[in-house]
């Protein structure tokens, strides 16, 4: 690839433990610089203001995602085939697997189920009064949920937290965190090879319908196998990660907090916003198949190039004020969860989820408070907590 001469470029590190820490005045500042930054570090273009990442994001006729949405080639080989390295037509066949599942009727089918759990394991936690609202909670809901509806049996569920958090890491460069996290990964891995097997399943799960298209030739084993790793893992990166930055506002926040508990119908707006402001998955990786323009900048064919979610949620020429929680902002064009093709197929159940746990929070705690420091998690290229110490008050009975 012949990089041309007339773009902004920079040496900043966006995978270095200084910038992930707090990686937001590094992305005003390449915001910017341009509207496509050339990473000299990495060999990429990088994306960072909301016009140009959403545009980018649809067009995937010249932003491909077949060729690897990951950094390196090592971790695209291993995506190679999946619902997130294939565009139109072979995408919208593996999406199809699970499409009636994921679609509006589908999810409100199993909205009982999903609001019946949020209330007992709320009503089990509260109780205790101290608690660790990523260990107790943002990990705990959603994985659960997203395995009860695949059908996987409890044993074994301790990989998928590990495993998917080493996974979104490796879509970053092959740096100390990912060493460190391979153990994790291949325990994951070896996990995932097993579940892939009609008598391991529960019937009627999504993990039985994903069997199915096996059988009758839609997809492979392999396909098979990572399908249900796709499907797990997005399960566990954006929704963990957002729930549990909302542990830690509520109790920051007592404005925000109060006003959840008076009007739990803003529960959505709520979740919308901390999807906006934290943007849990910085980004992926496209190529441009072609020379294309992105503003004033030549991006060239064969370039790598990163769509950063984060930055374009915090772009302020699209948000007004981007770095503040605003109750009543609503975004709904967010692209925490993508844009386009290879927009979530999950994000309909990720609301639902939320939804569903903070009603059940409003209903059973009275006020929020830290109980110790939050730990931010290190992990590259998602933003999360490690812990967020809580201590509660819980609400009285009527």
């Amino acid at each position: 690839m012949t990089v041309p001469l007339n773009h902004p470029t920079t040496d900043l590190d966006l995978f270095s433990a200084e910038t992930v820490a707090d990686p937001f005045p590094a992305l005003a500042h390449l915001r910017s610089l341009g509207p496509a930054v050339y990473s000299t570090k990495y060999d990429f273009f990088l994306l960072t203001r909301y016009e140009d990442v959403r545009g980018a994001a649809a067009d995937w006729q010249t932003f491909t995602s077949a060729h690897g949405v990951a950094l390196t080639a090592e971790f695209n080989k291993q995506l190679e085939g999946s619902v997130l390295a294939t565009d139109p037509p072979e995408h919208d066949a593996l999406r199809a697997v699970l499409s009636d599942k994921l679609a509006p009727r589908g999810l409100a089918k199993i909205r009982q189920q999903i609001s019946d759990y949020a209330h007992e394991l709320v009503g089990q936690t509260v109780a205790r009064e101290t608690f660790d609202g990523v260990l107790d909670i943002a990990r705990v809901f959603p994985i659960n949920v997203v395995a009860d509806l695949v059908g996987l049996p409890r044993e074994g569920r301790e990989y998928m937290h590990p495993g998917a958090d080493a996974t979104f890491a490796g879509f970053g460069p092959f740096g100390d965190y990912v060493q460190e996290h391979l153990p994790q990964l291949r325990s994951y891995h070896e996990w995932m090879a097993t579940m892939a097997d009609r008598s391991k399943l529960t019937p009627g799960g999504w993990g039985e319908a994903i069997m199915d298209a096996v059988d009758d030739g839609r997809l492979t084993q392999l396909g098979a196998i990572r399908t249900v790793s796709a499907y797990l893992t997005a399960g566990m990166d954006t929704t963990v990660n957002a729930i549990a930055a909302l542990m830690r506002l509520f109790a920051e926040r007592t404005d925000v907090w109060e006003a959840l508990k008076a009007e739990p119908r803003l529960a959505g707006p709520i979740f919308e916003e901390i999807l906006r402001l934290e943007a849990p998955v910085s980004g992926f990786f496209r190529i441009a198949r072609q020379d294309v323009a992105v503003g004033d900048v030549t991006v060239p064919a064969g370039a790598r190039v990163m769509l950063h979610w984060a930055a374009a949620n915090r772009d302020p020429a699209k948000y007004p004020d981007p770095d503040r929680f605003d109750i009543t902002r609503n975004p709904l064009d967010h692209v925490a969860f993508g844009y386009g093709v290879h927009a979530c197929a999950g994000q309909g159940l990720a609301r639902m989820e939320a939804v569903t746990l903070l009603e059940a929070l409003a209903a059973r705690i009275d006020t929020i408070d830290l109980a110790g420091d939050p730990v931010r998690g290190r992990n590259p290229v998602v933003r999360g907590f490690d812990s967020v110490p809580l201590r509660v008050t819980p609400r009285r009975a009527a």
